[in-house]
C-alpha cells in the first residue's frame, strides 16, 4: 500500500520546478540538498515514476513532471488563498456575522451601526434579524445569532448582557393633530384620542403600563413600532412607542414629541458565555460601543 502524498512532497517538487536545480530548490525551501533530494526521491517512489532526469549538469523535468505541475500550482494557489481567508479572518475582515435584535432596535440605530460597519468590510456577510425580545436568547443559547441586542438584560444561565444605550417611549403624531402643538404630551392629553402601541404580551407594552394611573383609549395594538408608526401616518391615531426608528428615518408629515412622564427603555447587548465569541463578533461588538465592549470580549471562556 502507498503511502499518502504529503505536502513536504509537493513543496520539494514546486521548489524544484521553479529553481530548476536541487540547490536552487534548497534556497527556497532553506533546507539541504540532500534534504530536497531525498524528498524528491520519496516522492518519485510513492508516484511510480521519475519526476527529473539529468541532462547536461541540469535537471530536467519529465512529461509526467510537466504534466504534474499545473496540480500543484493549483494546490499551493489554494492554500495560499486559505492563508489569506484565515487572516482576514483573525483580522475580522471575512466571514459572517449573525445578530438578532428587538424590531425598534433594529430597524433604527443597529441598522445604521451595521451600515458603517460593512462599509469598511466588503467581504462580510451580516444577518440582521428582528424578532421579540423574549426569543433572542433562546436563538443564543442554540447558536443561531451571534449577538442579540434586547430591551431586556439576558436572565438565562449562560447568557451575559451590557447595557449599551438609552430611549423613551414617545408620541408619534401626524403635524396636524391637536396635540402635535403641544412642547411634550402627558399621559392626560391622550385621554380623549385614540392611541396606537404595542400588543399586551410585548416587554415595552408591560413598561408603558407601569405608568399608567388611567387607561388609555389604545384603539391599535401594534407588534413593531415601525406598524405603529405608518398607522399614526394614515391618521388612525397617536402612536406610543419607542420614537429612536422616526429620528433614524423621518418621515414627511410626522412629527415626535415627548411624552410626560419619561418612560425609559434600556437597550442590552447579549452574548452567550458558553462558547467563545468570534474576532468578528468582537470588532463589531468594538465598533457598536467603544471601549466598553471590552467587556464581551473579557468574559469569553477562552479568553
Amino acid at each position: 500500500m502507498h503511502s499518502r502524498i504529503q505536502l513536504r512532497h509537493l513543496e520539494a517538487f514546486h521548489a524544484v520546478m521553479l529553481s530548476g536545480s536541487i540547490t536552487g530548490a534548497a534556497g527556497l525551501l532553506n533546507v539541504t540538498q540532500p534534504a530536497v533530494s531525498a524528498t524528491i526521491k520519496h516522492f518519485e517512489q510513492r508516484l511510480g515514476f521519475t519526476l527529473f532526469r539529468r541532462q547536461g549538469g541540469r535537471l530536467e523535468p519529465s512529461p509526467e513532471a510537466r504534466a504534474l505541475l499545473p496540480e500543484v500550482q493549483d494546490i499551493f494557489g489554494r492554500i495560499s488563498g486559505l492563508e489569506r481567508f484565515s487572516q482576514d479572518l483573525a483580522e475580522g475582515i471575512q466571514g459572517s456575522l449573525s445578530i438578532a435584535a428587538s424590531s425598534p432596535i433594529a430597524n433604527a440605530w443597529l441598522a445604521k451601526s451595521v451600515a458603517e460597519f460593512v462599509k469598511t468590510r466588503p467581504n462580510v456577510r451580516v444577518s440582521l434579524q428582528s424578532m421579540d425580545s423574549n426569543l433572542i436568547a433562546e436563538r443564543l443559547l442554540n447558536e443561531q445569532v451571534d449577538l442579540g441586542v434586547a430591551f431586556a438584560p439576558g436572565e438565562h444561565q449562560g447568557i451575559a448582557s451590557l447595557r449599551i444605550a438609552d430611549a423613551v417611549l414617545g408620541c408619534i403624531l401626524p403635524g396636524t393633530h391637536p396635540l402635535a402643538a403641544l412642547p411634550a404630551i402627558t399621559i392626560d392629553d391622550l385621554l380623549p384620542y385614540p392611541v396606537i402601541t404595542y400588543v399586551p404580551q410585548a416587554l415595552l407594552r408591560h413598561r408603558l403600563g407601569e405608568f399608567l394611573q388611567r387607561p388609555l383609549n389604545i384603539q391599535l395594538e401594534v407588534s413593531t413600532s415601525m406598524t405603529g408608526i405608518v398607522l399614526a401616518f394614515h391618521g388612525a391615531g397617536v402612536a406610543l412607542v419607542e420614537s429612536s426608528l422616526l429620528r433614524a428615518l423621518p418621515i414627511p408629515g410626522l412629527v415626535r414629541r415627548p411624552l410626560v412622564p419619561d418612560i425609559q427603555v434600556q437597550s442590552h447587548l447579549l452574548w452567550s458565555t458558553l462558547r467563545p465569541q468570534r474576532t468578528l463578533s468582537k470588532m463589531f461588538v468594538q465598533h457598536l460601543t467603544g471601549g466598553a465592549g471590552a467587556e464581551v470580549a473579557s468574559s469569553d471562556p477562552d479568553c
